[in-house]
């Protein structure tokens, strides 16, 4: 029986040495456009955000530009993501407050952040880690899905902030990003939400989950 501590860190181990340390499938080139990918990317594939954010970041290459914007004008460019109408809005909402309150820069504190309409601790953390280097852990459907699967996390973690908790406790702040990002692509494409990829997955014989399916034979 592995402690927790000893199954996180088999885990991460085997995730670091497969996949690099990248923190994000997103394309951006400044913290302002990574917060407006990642606003965008809730509910939506990172594919679909890459194919829209060009057009976007072309047509409001600053906070001062999409400050100015309308919603209206803005769901034009992000129609074909989900939630068109409320992204649109909180974009723009995001836009004037960073141009009111921070100087038209992006803040790299949680609570600045969250003060952001539109940004919740999930975006907060991505956009502090990736965009800023710092020891946060985003945990999304992908990484609360895996660390239970895996069982890094009691049971009683039901909410997406006890998770990354229950994680914070045994995970170093040097590979912190690098973490969020290896246990959301083990679920992206292995653990999958679905129909986990059970028989590929090298992680199979620390998974005790009900859903783990391989092979028989």
């Amino acid at each position: 029986m592995r402690t927790r501590k000893a199954r996180i860190t088999a885990v991460l181990s085997y995730l670091g040495s497969i996949m690099d340390a990248t923190e994000t499938e997103l394309d951006y080139t400044t913290p302002f456009e990574l917060l407006i990918a990642v606003m965008l990317s809730a509910q939506c594939t990172d594919k679909r955000i890459n194919q829209v954010t060009p057009a976007l970041f072309a047509a409001y290459p600053s906070p001062e530009a999409l400050a100015k914007a309308t919603p209206e004008e803005v769901f034009e460019y992000i129609r074909s993501v989900s939630y068109p109408n409320n992204k649109a809005k909180h974009l723009v909402g995001m836009a004037q407050r960073l141009v009111a309150d921070f100087h038209s820069e992006v803040p790299t504190t949680l609570e600045e952040l969250t003060t952001l309409p539109g940004v919740g601790r999930k975006t907060a953390n991505v956009v502090q880690a990736v965009a800023f280097g710092k020891a946060a852990l985003a945990v999304d459907t992908h990484v609360f899905r895996v660390s239970h699967r895996l069982n890094l996390v009691p049971s009683t973690a039901t909410t997406p902030y006890a998770v990354e908790k229950a994680l914070r406790r045994y995970i170093p702040d040097e590979t912190v990003a690098a973490s969020h990002y290896w246990l959301l692509l083990h679920g992206r494409y292995t653990c999958t939400a679905r129909k986990p990829h059970c028989e590929t997955c090298g992680l199979a014989h620390l998974c005790t989950s009900k859903d783990k399916v391989l092979p028989k034979g």
